[in-house]
């Protein structure tokens, strides 16, 4: 383990990421993790992150300048992504993820990969329009009336509800049949699922909400 931390981290990565929204989750969090590229957003930013982990492909033609070397952290295999190699190094109650969307399909889709092969590992993705993240055992929010819930599965899962105009009750969800996408809260929501394979996907308004809930309320899932 590379970062250890009783707070929240902030992970950026190199993907799209605006000033506003890495500053957004840093004001979340103590410290600042970049995951290979993401060093150079964090740069932008005026933040020196507290480590950087990756392969380092993406940085061949960034210079590091004002980063200690001994914060910076090559791990060569191929077999896995800069953010699952960084996730996986980071000991917190919470990460915030930043800079893992909008750039290619193909790498958002691997992040929403690692979310669950990771169960363990509590962590909030940030986009330009939504947070998401994987569903613990049980998940309470206080939300506004006709807040958007989406629920995605990412394998077969199944749960109960409270507060979702669309209650989930009785229903089972998988990635090539049954999904929950624009579902609405009537106000404060609870669910509880079966096991780490479902995806929530709200509005980006709701991150600090979110993150205060998910710090109350560490993750049950062990690790795969």
């Amino acid at each position: 383990m590379i970062v250890h931390n009783a707070e929240a981290v902030t992970l950026v990565g190199a993907g799209l990421a605006t000033d506003e929204e890495i500053n957004r989750c840093v004001e979340l969090s103590s410290k600042v993790v970049a995951a290979d590229g993401g060093a150079a957003h964090c740069l932008r930013a005026g933040l020196v992150p507290d480590a950087v982990i990756g392969d380092m492909d993406s940085l061949e033609k960034t210079p590091l300048d004002g980063i200690p070397s001994e914060r910076v952290h090559a791990i060569s295999e191929q077999d896995s992504t800069d953010f699952d190699k960084a996730l996986r190094n980071i000991d917190a109650p919470l990460v915030l993820g930043v800079g893992f969307t909008g750039a290619r399909l193909d790498h958002q889709l691997a992040v929403y990969n690692v979310l669950v092969r990771r169960p363990e590992k509590q962590c909030i993705i940030l986009s330009d329009t939504d947070i998401a993240f994987l569903c613990p055992p049980v998940l309470r929010l206080p939300l506004a009336p006709e807040t958007r819930v989406s629920l995605f599965p990412m394998g077969l899962v199944e749960g109960t509800s409270h507060g979702l105009k669309w209650p989930i009750n009785g229903l089972t969800f998988t990635p090539d049949g049954r999904i929950g996408t624009s579902n609405e809260a009537t106000g404060d929501i609870e669910i509880t699922i079966t096991g780490p394979k479902l995806l929530v996907i709200l509005p980006k308004s709701e991150l600090e909400s979110v993150a205060q809930s998910l710090l109350r309320s560490p993750a049950d899932w062990p690790a795969l």
